[in-house]
């Protein structure tokens, strides 16, 4: 389930996350916004204290009426605070919501200037609200947001829930002295912890503003609930008395100030005929928050008092819902409270860019241990020992598995007989098998075994496997600022001893890739090796073996996308070493020097094409330089990586290929060696997100298709209401030309995101065949797959 929910959260967080921040940056520019507009605007809304009366509201209704003729006065503002002006709303223009707001000198109801800024904020807060949208729609949008925001902050309590619960400092506190990915993540998750309680009332108000069937239920619950929509604009009108425009509002205005003496703002609402009364709603000046309004309805003729609600006389759910917008703003609790709700805006954007950082980083990571396995594999030679080691590995980002097949390497190179796997796929009865046993461990969070190794770590907690024949060796990687360093490397050490097995040294702890550390694992290896020979470990990955290659340019394949810039990036360079289709190539993004990672791609072009093609996203570092800033001509580092488990199929053999996105790369150089050598046994499945703007390589992949080379051809566009889905749904329809294309020897190649299009294909597949044949399929190297 925590895989399930880190998978949810991630995604979340760089899809809906990203226009979150946009949210968040809106906000916190309206969080002060009545304090903004008072110091761009001094004069206008608070003027000169004189010592003379203030006037009252029907002189500044003479006023207005003077000032606007042909506009009816349809709210008044007066505050009780010495200087401050009267506001004046009129009725609005027809098919426009809102009126004009003009501001009157308290003192003698000169028209003070208009308010500078406001349409600014006016544009700000539809874009907090509605992201710019026709209001419907965006209400829906902007609600659909608060339940992303929502999910993503109790995902994400859940995700770092420690096991120490009732220490504050876990929670609330971080050491930032950590660096890296472990200060990254403290600071998201702790950062996280204390906005968590704001967040949860941003989302609940948002939600409750946003979709009226909530917003329905939840004033049922309070008490407070409006006329049916629909009533109300069906109900018809009742002949109209004649108008009140000539009323005089003094009658009313003492009546109120003697039943209302401990004002402070009084909002009255003139009414429009002569009959009806005058409603003011007023706060006093001891009211716990801007909303906490009493109300009065007054004969507008007489002055009689008809009614009158006192905020403190009002049922609890009416005070609760008056209490939903001050939260929301900050204002309830002050200054402070916007301070609060201005960093926790703030904090959003915050949360986008670290959430990003740590995605990019686990992908580099996950990339890194790529390249480590398929060195290994390419210069695995025979085992010349009877006895194979075992060496396991239990890596969260990757780093554990690089230096798991470092070692193996080491070994397999001074003749010792090693099996690599990873405590994922590794059971207690399995692990009895092997006489010695090294593994590399990681820990997670408090000390918690990676998300790969947590059902090993359940299986061997509850073994009764005796392990008095076998020897082992534990590498523990962990962070020296968390208070359960190496964790789960010293729980697994502690175990295997329980269970009989011997130590061949003790355990090896290292501290954020410690070269010391390494130092001593390598010489524990070296002994095993017969000190035969020295042992380099680094948990860095290797610079070596770079080529120079020119950028011949960059053609953008997507324009208009809703997604990312699609480019394809054509290098030049010596092709005679060549590749083989399903080829990966390093790129080291040149002028950032000798402290930038590299970024690996899936080669898109054959050694015939003359040059080296790539299909890259512009996200992240190197795909940002080479789409965007590298020139023409300018020097490219590439090193070129074996991708023997991606390798081609026999020629004569159907091949099935599934991608989507840039995942295209891997395919099309397949599919490119398949048409040079007459292979027209093919079928392509595709999809992206709009056939008009993300129609991706459609040129060559119809010409493969009319010239016979893809008689099986699916394209689909997951955002259009034709030819719309996704990949794995197409697979699951035609389920029946799957089974048929397997049984004539097919081979699957799948190019794209593990936990996106490629995770739903594998499902898509092992409903269609069963798991157990899909295994099958693995082993015999008939389902190929490149995934990240």
């Amino acid at each position: 389930m925590k895989k399930l929910w880190f998978q949810l959260h991630w995604f979340v967080g760089i899809t809906a996350g990203t226009v979150l921040m946009v949210i968040g940056l809106s906000g916190a520019v309206l969080a002060f916004r009545e304090q903004i507009l008072d110091a761009l605007n001094p004069g206008v809304r608070n003027v000169a204290v004189q010592n003379t009366p203030v006037l009252t509201p029907q002189e500044f209704m003479t006023a207005a009426r003077a000032l606007k003729p042909h506009e009816r006065v349809t709210s008044i503002i007066l505050y009780d605070t010495p200087g401050s002006s009267a506001r004046i709303g009129l009725a609005p223009a027809p098919g426009v919501r809102k009126g004009e707001t003009i501001y009157l000198n308290p003192y003698n109801a000169a028209l003070l200037p208009e308010l500078a800024g406001e349409d600014f904020f006016e544009w700000v807060e539809q874009l907090h609200r509605f992201l710019l949208l026709p209001r419907d729609p965006g209400k829906v949008v902007s609600g659909t947001l608060a339940f992303c925001l929502m999910g993503l902050a109790l995902s994400g309590l859940y995700l770092r829930w420690p096991r120490r619960v009732w220490d504050w400092r876990t929670w609330l506190t971080f050491d930032v002295r950590m660096k890296g990915r472990s200060f990254l993540w403290g600071l998201h998750s702790v950062a996280g912890t204390w906005v968590m309680v704001v967040f949860l009332v941003f989302t609940a108000s948002g939600v409750y503003w946003a979709f009226d069937p909530i917003r329905d239920m939840a004033d049922g619950w309070m008490g407070t609930l409006r006329p049916p929509r629909e009533a109300a604009a069906a109900k018809p009108k009742a002949p109209q008395p004649p108008k009140a425009e000539a009323a005089d509002l003094n009658p009313s205005w003492e009546t109120f100030q003697k039943n209302a003496p401990n004002w402070h703002m009084a909002f009255l609402r003139p009414p429009e005929r002569a009959s009806q009364p005058m409603q003011i709603l007023w706060v006093a000046k001891d009211a716990p928050h801007v909303r906490a309004r009493s109300s009065m309805s007054i004969n507008l003729q007489t002055g009689a008092l008809l009614k009158s609600e006192l905020y403190a006389d009002k049922p609890a759910g009416a005070r609760f819902q008056s209490v939903i917008y001050p939260l929301h703003l900050g204002t309830y609790f002050g200054i402070s409270g916007q301070i609060i709700v201005f960093i926790a805006a703030l904090a959003l954007p915050g949360f986008g860019i670290t959430g990003w950082m740590l995605y990019l980083n686990r992908r580099k990571q996950k990339r890194i241990a790529r390249a480590e396995r398929a060195q290994f594999a390419a210069s695995a030679s025979a085992a010349t020992q009877d006895a194979p080691i075992l060496m396991a590995y239990a890596s969260q980002t990757g780093q554990a598995e690089r230096l798991a097949l470092q070692s193996a390497a080491a070994l397999q190179k001074a003749g010792v007989a090693v099996h690599v796997q990873s405590l994922e796929q590794l059971t207690p009865p399995q692990l009895g098998q092997y006489r010695r046993a090294l593994f590399v461990a990681s820990s997670f969070g408090e000390g918690e075994p990676p998300d790969s190794a947590r059902r090993f770590s359940r299986l061997l907690q509850g073994a009764k496997e005796e392990l008095k024949h076998m020897q082992y060796a534990v590498l523990a990687l962990g962070d020296r600022n968390y208070a359960e360093f190496c964790g789960f490397g010293r729980t697994l050490d502690q175990r295997l001893a329980l269970l009989g097995a011997q130590p061949l040294h003790p355990m090896i702890e290292v501290d954020n890739g410690d070269a010391g550390a390494l130092a001593r694992w390598g010489s524990a290896l070296r002994e095993m090796m017969g000190g035969t020979a020295d042992v380099t470990l680094s948990a860095a990955a290797d610079d070596s073996d770079y080529a120079t290659w020119h950028l011949a340019g960059h053609k953008l394949l997507n324009p208009g996308s809703v997604g990312f810039p699609l480019y394809e990036i054509t290098l030049t360079g010596d092709v005679g070493a060549g590749w083989r289709p399903g080829a990966l190539v390093d790129i080291w993004p040149g002028h950032y020097g000798k402290d930038a990672t590299p970024r690996r791609y899936s080669l898109a072009s054959i050694p015939q094409d003359g040059s080296m093609q790539l299909v890259v996203r512009q996200v992240g570092l190197a795909s940002g330089w080479l789409t965007a800033q590298a020139a023409t001509g300018d020097a490219v580092r590439v090193r070129l990586i074996a991708n023997p488990s991606f390798d081609a199929a026999a020629q004569t053999a159907p091949a099935i290929y599934i991608g989507n996105g840039s995942g295209i790369a891997g395919l099309r150089s397949h599919l490119r060696a398949r048409v040079l050598e007459g292979a027209t046994r093919n079928w392509l499945i595709f999809g992206e997100r709009q056939r008009e703007h993300d129609a991706i390589c459609a040129e060559e992949i119809h010409g493969w298709r009319s010239s016979g080379f893809l008689p099986e051809l699916d394209l689909v566009y997951s955002r259009d209401a034709e030819g719309g889905g996704y990949v794995q749904n197409r697979l699951r329809e035609r389920a029946d030309a799957v089974h048929a294309w397997l049984n004539d020897g097919a081979v699957i190649f799948v190019c794209g995101s593990l936990q996106g299009m490629a995770g739903g294909v594998d499902e898509a597949l092992a409903a269609i065949i069963g798991r157990e044949q899909l295994a099958q399929l693995a082993e015999q190297g008939r389902y190929r797959r490149d995934v990240y």
